[in-house]
């Protein structure tokens, strides 16, 4: 019965559509579908379709393996070659996707990791191209698309809502209230969920619902009675999405979804509700929200959500420092932010400092393995030598705990602060990740830009009465080798046309922030690069919502739809430009 109903719901799909398979314009458009704009149907501008719309990809990261995912895609059978710099004309709408990362074992572009839908800072003339294989059978230069889904799943909601053919039962239960709600299902379309596990089950399955969802499910049983067959609370909803694939997501329903979707073993929708709750990361300023988010999404092995949750407390990790719940985090929080570079702090020693107090409050909670696991985090080599210097004759936890560990961070410190560049330069191969610096805000490396706002004389901006402009110098490095060689940084926030014409800079949005070198700097090229950072923080709230680097000496700030975390003060923030020097 049930393999009946599908094949004329096939059929129904495939008789009622009338667009003409030689129509390219015609083809449905799926998110994340690639295609490929050129002269010949194996090579061109690679654009990817998302959000409603076509937009194009940066060459940033683009190689071999990203190129292979897209040929692959197409039919192809595997890339030749990949084609940088807009070779095949500029693309028009958005940059989807920038710094791209795929194995090349991804089934789609889509899958593959990225910075997000929209973040990016390339423009159309870095759109990324490739040159697929045609292969030895092909007949034909050009492949047309298929696809008569469209509906199909309402249809297979529809399916749902009638009951017709069921065979398996589904109990969610609210321990809570001593209730049930019973969903009749059809085990066919519910074995494609392996975690289920329907056929080992005797025809029926019974879920537990958490806590955080007793609400919403009391809610469920009073409407239950006036739903008319249009099911719209979180519980069916799930079991809805389970043959559609269709959900309605809301701030106050994602930790019920994510839940349920989580004891349903759905992990694809689990992962996508995750990303809703990025929304709520800047919200909680106590940090309470976040790191119940983290230990939330570990248990349930949301790595999405453990990620944002992470970026965001790396961003901010002086102000969770001194929160009251610095000392409560778990040792796997700790772990994770330790292994990062985007971690923003002072400087390494505080870092270390910060460390050894945790561990202090934490007492016997942390093994000695895992404080000697802790401290291997540590970048011994990047911290100032005048601390290295003077933390030799300290007598913290980690140094009384750890001492052989301890003193030869100290000694790979001092090596490194002394030795050139051409000395370290193949063990830096083996243990990069030391010579990797974080993002280190002391006042030798960044500078504040407060003032947004464009309320003075014109000729205030050319005669240097403009707050939105600061110098100043830093060493060429962090090693000792360069204290006495300084490069002279500019640092500036552009807010209108009149502003960014007047340097020459053609600006498209803003605000538009430019961080110029000048000096010594060319000295180091060969040795020396600079991955700078833009950091914007809130200034009433003090919190960090937004970090990104600098392209050709230019950060174009995205508006609040393409950021990765939202603004939570979009017309009163700062930005603090950043020097990061490191080792080629």
């Amino acid at each position: 019965m049930v393999m009946y109903i599908l094949w004329t719901l096939l059929f129904f799909h495939v008789s009622a559509q009338r667009w003409t398979l030689f129509d390219e314009e015609s083809k449905p458009k799926r998110e994340g579908r690639v295609r490929l704009v050129g002269d010949l149907p194996s090579s061109g501008r690679v654009e990817v379709y998302h959000d409603g719309q076509w937009g194009t990809v940066c060459d940033d990261g683009w190689d071999l393996a990203e190129a292979q995912v897209v040929c692959r895609q197409l039919g192809f059978p595997g890339a030749i070659s990949v084609t940088p710099g807009g070779q095949y004309g500029e693309g028009s709408g958005s940059v989807w996707l920038d710094d791209m990362n795929c194995k090349g074992s991804e089934s789609s572009l889509s899958e593959c990791c990225f910075k997000g839908w929209g973040i990016t800072d390339c423009s159309h003339k870095e759109d990324a191209g490739v040159v697929c294989e045609t292969g030895t059978n092909i007949t034909t230069d050009h492949q047309f698309f298929l696809d008569n889904s469209l509906g199909l799943s309402d249809d297979l909601g529809l399916l749902f809502d009638s009951g017709d053919g069921c065979d398996f039962r589904i109990n969610v239960q609210d321990v809570s209230e001593e209730s049930e709600l019973t969903f009749c299902v059809h085990s066919m379309i519910l074995m494609i969920y392996p975690e289920l596990n329907i056929t080992n089950n005797s025809g029926n399955l019974t879920v537990d619902v958490s806590q955080t969802c007793h609400p919403h499910v009391s809610a469920f049983l009073s409407l239950l009675t006036q739903l008319n067959g249009s099911f719209q609370h979180q519980d069916t909803a799930v079991t809805w999405y389970l043959y559609s694939r269709q959900i309605d997501v809301s701030i106050t329903s994602a930790q019920c979804l994510h839940q349920l979707a989580f004891n349903f073993g759905v992990k694809k929708l689990m992962e996508d509700v995750g990303r809703a709750f990025t929304l709520l990361i800047p919200e909680d300023n106590t940090f309470h929200t976040q790191v119940s988010m983290f230990e939330y999404g570990l248990r349930t092995g949301d790595l999405v959500l453990q990620e944002n949750v992470l970026q965001y407390l790396s961003w901010n990790f002086e102000f969770l420092i001194s929160s009251p719940v610095w000392s409560t985090i778990s040792f796997h929080m700790m772990d994770a932010l330790l292994r990062r570079s985007d971690l923003i702090v002072k400087d390494e020693a505080f870092l270390l400092e910060a460390l050894e107090r945790w561990i202090q409050d934490k007492g016997d909670e942390i093994s000695s393995d895992q404080q000697a696991s802790l401290l291997n985090h540590i970048r011994f080599l990047l911290i100032p030598v005048d601390k290295l210097y003077e933390m030799q004759f300290s007598s913290s936890i980690l140094h009384r705990n750890h001492e052989k560990l301890y003193l030869t961070g100290l000694l790979r410190g001092f090596q490194f602060n002394a030795l050139p560049f051409s000395k370290i330069r193949n063990q830096m191969y083996n243990t990069s990740s030391e010579y990797l610096p974080r993002i280190y805000t002391g006042d030798e490396w960044s500078v504040f830009i407060n003032d947004t706002t464009v309320n003075y004389q014109y000729h205030n901006y050319y005669y240097g009465q403009n707050n939105r402009i600061q110098s100043f110098s830093t060493p060429a490095h962090p090693s000792a080798l360069y204290k006495e060689q300084n490069v002279q940084w500019q640092a500036q926030v552009f807010l209108s046309n009149q502003e960014c014409s007047y340097y020459g800079i053609p600006c498209t949005s803003f605000p538009v922030a430019r961080f110029l070198a000048s000096g010594n700097q060319n000295m180091y090229t060969s040795t020396i690069r600079y991955s700078n950072r833009l950091i914007l923080t809130c200034k009433n709230e003090n919190n960090i919502f937004h970090v990104q680097d600098f392209k050709n000496d230019m950060a174009v700030i995205p508006n609040n739809s393409s950021m990765g975390l939202p603004n939570p003060c979009p017309d009163d923030y700062s930005f603090r430009f950043v020097v990061r020097p490191e080792y080629i």
